[in-house]
């Protein structure tokens, strides 16, 4: 063995996450790094995609995706038993194109009347996705959408919908919707009906960096760490 393998720097940790995470977790892994912490290289791809991924075997030292997702994965063995992180709540809100009327949905009562007023809504897959359908069941069968309802493809932020005129009204987690092109934001749902998924993290079943990894996520949920999720507009859990 050379002294250079010797004195080696560890290898990034390699991690996958879903799409809504992806800015912030970009952000606090450059700011880990500027402390000292280990490197993190973050993988962001849809959420459904990425759990069939780590189902599959494939290694990872981190995952970070909804707590729902997190938590099938470490009863199916794919994680490590206890290592759950709960990182941040994310609201789900609502968007139209750039120049469009923006709709009322300050109120149950007004939300409804926006999406059944005719034109084409869009919303995000799982979790988020199922919850905004129980919202429609909850509505009852006189709850018709005139414009007809898509559902984005795993992978395909609402936003782009949105943006390309596809639909007129869109449903994601607001922190995909910030800085989207073609887009304004109209705001979260109402608190009578908002959805809040929990974004959480685990360590990979096979990963040799647990004492890093774990680092890692406790500055992900250190006091500095407040503001940056905040800026994307998530909120501590």
């Amino acid at each position: 063995m050379t002294c250079a393998s010797l004195h080696a720097p560890p290898a990034p940790l390699r991690a996958i996450s879903s799409m809504a995470t992806r800015a912030l977790l970009a952000e606090l892994a450059h700011a880990a790094a500027r402390q000292g912490l280990a490197t993190a290289q973050i993988e962001s791809v849809g959420g459904v995609d990425a759990a069939r991924r780590v189902q599959a075997g494939e290694a990872f030292d981190l995952v970070f995706l909804a707590a729902d997702a997190i938590e099938l994965l470490l009863e199916a063995g794919h994680l490590q038993a206890g290592s759950r992180v709960d990182l941040v709540r994310s609201s789900v809100a609502a968007a139209v194109a750039n120049g469009a009327s923006v709709p009322d949905i300050a109120s149950e009562d007004a939300l409804r009347a926006a999406v059944v007023a005719g034109p084409p809504i869009g919303f995000l897959t799982r979790p988020s996705g199922a919850a905004f359908l129980r919202l429609f069941w909850d509505w009852g069968p006189e709850t018709e959408l005139g414009g007809g309802v898509r559902q984005a493809p795993a992978g395909v932020p609402v936003a782009r919908l949105v943006a390309t005129g596809e639909v007129a009204l869109g449903f994601q987690q607001r922190s995909e919707l910030l800085g989207a092109e073609g887009i304004q934001v109209v705001g979260d749902l109402p608190a009578a009906v908002a959805i809040t998924t929990v974004f959480s993290a685990g360590l990979g079943a096979g990963t040799v960096q647990g004492d890093a990894a774990r680092a890692l996520l406790a500055f992900f949920n250190s006091p500095e760490a407040v503001a940056v999720k905040r800026r994307h507009g998530m909120e501590p859990a």
